[in-house]
């Protein structure tokens, strides 16, 4: 029914508060708690003293006050503005009201509710109450929601706002005084006016989980109320808070009295207008713990505040830290700087730092470091240029330099600072105990109460060796591929030197020393396919062939290098042999086409890849003569002479590093014996086992390579020994097969294995 509400409220009136803000002069009133709500009713209402009154669909739109224990019950419907002292409001689905002010511990339910207030200066008001938002609707012209208290008690407001509700205000989305709570779960707070907040906490608490926070200027203000100053919480769970013109979070306490506030964020975000995450003045005390979280922007501290950060649980923070006075950096959490930075205390227990992107170089002034942990630079020693980590203090713990590698090459002989201290226990080590830079890697080593990267200690990079391997590696390849007249000496015999088709597939495996160059282990397969036919001229039996194929060669350098190179080749040969005399001679021609490929892998852990093609074109000749002897045995002396020429090549890895190489060269010199016997089984089947044993000689020497003008040799030069063991075997008049194993040994070279299988169709 109409009446009069004689029920009127003061929680803080305006003039209290005029002569309460007087007593700061020059103060902002922006940093101030302003709680005073005015509730009165001198209008027309519905009042309700003890009972229970419904609202229903159609029934008259109209004020209510509630005093008493009242319950007030709104269904499907609509009513103009509603206070509640001491009383219940229960506003269900499909309802619309205007502003609702509870106070005296009493109790507002929105669910599925719309609430549109104008003049009032919350849309849900709470005093000492409780308010309970469900999937509803708060829209207001000045804030959505208030959380406060009775003025000179600790008896403040709780606000669950929940289940997809959205609550704007042009102030604030929603605000909290002193020891009231609001509580955000899968829900939207905004301020949409030019200065407003989503979230406006007045040393008070609040909890935020996949919700969105946002405020056309901060997305959250955390300020004081100077009328019951207490520490403030912010706890963000999957939660995005976003400032639109300002900062994410500002903190500022005005410099009315020091107390704190303290911010947890866990897989949340933190957007800023302004770039800055967190801007904390006024005073004021804020630590910040970042739990699973992923934040790009500044931090930025006023003088005569601090702030303290702690990352933990694979966290990321990329910004500028402004006057932070801790940094505490756990497990896997890291920390990007994009500008030089200070910090007060920073403290890694398995965290790390790392100074920008590679092509920016940062330094980083610390007062105090202890713990253990990692810290990602870059230098350019090409250039002078460096990260530098700065510790004035004290510096302590066991900490890991990750240095970025580069294929550029430093100022000969020159030492650069990478961490400069002022004395301390702490000790310093690299990722892998080098750096990469150019043609060589550099140890550290500590120069007084610095770090330096040591000159003298320089050792030749990956990157260097890789290439380096790669110059000399056509060279085994081509003598792998070499069809030797030894390995199917008997086949022809077999057949009296008749023509025929033949294929061959082989592997072998090389060591190749590091008095070579660089040392590296090479495995080679491949396959050879040829045919000749007979020539009838000389008293002897000629024949004439053509050869092709292919072989892969992988290189292992160890610590993750590696390369290959594919060889496609063409050949020519031709073969005599006098049966009466046993003397033969063997002449090949084999032009390559070399396909290499260098994958390194650097000491920060990075890849670098290059590739190039070349050619190569090589012979042999071979003299021998096949001694019979009783029983079938024979020996067989030889000499065999071969020379190759490998095209040079300029080339790059996409690190920088610049590579050219000369011609290499070859001249192998061997001679030996095969010694074996002739086991015929019956009239088409024969089988020749046989023992070799020989020498070489390598005369080239110094092919010369330069790697970032750092002039290398690859030298295979040298004497080395060989042993192998064969058989041949005639399974029918036309076809014969064989298999021949080889071993050799040098002071530059090494062949554990050389395996080839054969096949022969003589026509």
């Amino acid at each position: 029914m109409p009446g009069i509400s004689s029920y009127s409220i003061v929680y803080f009136s305006e003039q209290v508060t005029s002569m309460y803000l007087r007593s700061f002069r020059g103060f902002s009133l922006k940093g101030l708690c302003l709680p005073f709500l005015v509730i009165s009713s001198f209008a027309s209402a519905a009042p309700v003293v003890g009972g229970t009154a419904n609202v229903n669909t159609g029934d008259a739109i109209e004020r209510w006050d509630l005093t008493q224990n009242a319950t007030l019950n709104v269904n499907n419907a609509e009513t103009l503005a509603i206070t509640a002292n001491r009383s219940t409001v229960n506003v269900n689905a499909g309802s619309r009201t205007q502003g609702i002010s509870a106070t005296n511990n009493s109790t507002v339910n929105l669910s599925g509710a719309n609430l549109s207030s104008v003049g009032a200066r919350a849309g849900l008001q709470l005093v000492s109450s409780l308010g309970n938002v469900d999937n509803s609707t708060i829209n207001a012209d000045r804030i959505g929601l208030s959380a406060a208290r009775v003025f000179g008690t600790q008896a403040g407001s709780t606000a669950n706002i929940t289940n997809n509700s959205i609550i704007t205000g042009v102030t604030a989305g929603a605000l909290a005084t002193s020891h009231s709570l609001i509580n955000v779960v899968d829900s939207t707070l905004e301020g949409t006016g030019p200065s407003g907040y989503g979230l406006w906490l007045q040393s008070a608490d609040a909890v935020a989980r996949n919700s969105t926070l946002t405020g056309a200027q901060n997305g959250v203000f955390i300020a004081l109320d100077v009328t019951g100053v207490a520490p403030a919480t912010l706890n963000l769970d999957n939660t995005t808070v976003q400032g639109k013109n300002g900062s994410a979070i500002l903190v500022d306490f005005a410099n009315v009295e020091r107390t704190t506030a303290t911010l947890t964020l866990s897989n949340s975000r933190l957007l800023a207008g302004n770039n800055t995450l967190v801007e904390v003045r006024g005073g004021s005390d804020v630590s910040m713990t970042v739990n699973s979280s992923t934040l790009n922007g500044d931090i930025v501290t006023e003088a005569g505040s601090t702030f303290g950060l702690t990352l933990q649980n694979n966290s990321v923070l990329t910004g500028r830290l402004g006057n932070v006075a801790n940094a505490t950096i756990n497990d896997n959490s890291q920390w990007v700087l994009v500008d030089n930075s200070q910090v007060g205390n920073l403290v890694l227990n398995g965290g790390s730092v790392k100074f920008g992107a590679d092509n920016a170089f940062y330094q980083l002034d610390v007062t105090n470091l202890s713990g253990n942990g990692h810290f990602i630079m870059g230098t350019d020693l090409a250039t002078g240029q460096t990260d530098l980590l700065n510790v004035t203090g004290t510096a302590s713990g066991s900490h890991e330099l990750l240095i970025a590698s580069s294929g550029t090459e430093p100022p000969a002989g020159q030492p650069v600072t990478v961490v400069k201290t002022n004395g301390g226990s702490a000790q310093f080590s690299l990722q892998g105990n080098v750096v990469d830079q150019g043609a060589y890697s550099y140890a550290l080593a500590k120069s007084g109460n610095d770090w330096i990267l040591d000159p003298t200690s320089r050792i030749v990079s990956p990157g260097a060796r890789s290439v380096l391997a790669l110059f000399n590696t056509p060279l085994p390849t081509w003598y792998g591929e070499l069809t030797s007249l030894r390995s199917r000496m008997g086949e022809l015999r077999f057949n009296g030197g008749q023509g025929g088709a033949w294929g061959r597939t082989y592997g072998n495996q090389y060591q190749i020393a590091d008095g070579s160059g660089v040392g590296y282990r090479q495995s080679q397969v491949g396959f050879t396919l040829g045919a000749d036919t007979t020539l009838p001229v000389g008293d002897g039996q000629w024949l004439v062939g053509v050869m092709g194929g292919h072989s892969k060669s992988d290189l292992d350098l160890n610590a993750g290098t590696s390369g290959n190179v594919d060889s496609y080749y063409l050949g020519t040969y031709a073969t005599w042999l006098d049966a009466n005399s046993g003397y033969y001679a063997d002449a090949v021609l084999k032009v390559n086409r070399f396909r290499n490929e260098a994958k390194v892998s650097l000491s920060d852990g990075a890849r670098a890849k290059g590739d190039y093609d070349n050619t190569g074109v090589g012979g042999s000749v071979e003299f021998g003569r096949h001694v019979k002897l009783d029983d079938g045995y024979f020996v067989e002396p030889f000499t065999k002479w071969s020379a190759v020429v490998i095209q040079g090549k300029d080339f790059s890895l996409d690190n920088d590093l610049q590579a050219d190489g000369g011609r290499a060269r070859s001249l192998l010199g061997e001679a030996g014996v095969t010694a074996g016997r002739n086991f015929k089984l019956n009239n088409d089947v024969e089988v020749q086992p046989y023992l070799r044993v020989g020498g070489g000689y390598e005369f080239a020497k110094n092919n010369e390579v330069k790697v970032n003008d750092n002039v290398f040799k690859n030298d295979l030069s040298g004497a080395r020994g060989m042993v192998g063991a064969g058989v041949s075997a005639s399974v029918s008049k036309n076809l014969q097969m064989h298999a021949d194993y080889e071993y050799s040994d040098g002071k530059n070279f090494r062949q554990p294995a050389g395996l080839t299988l054969g096949l022969r169709y003589a026509f």
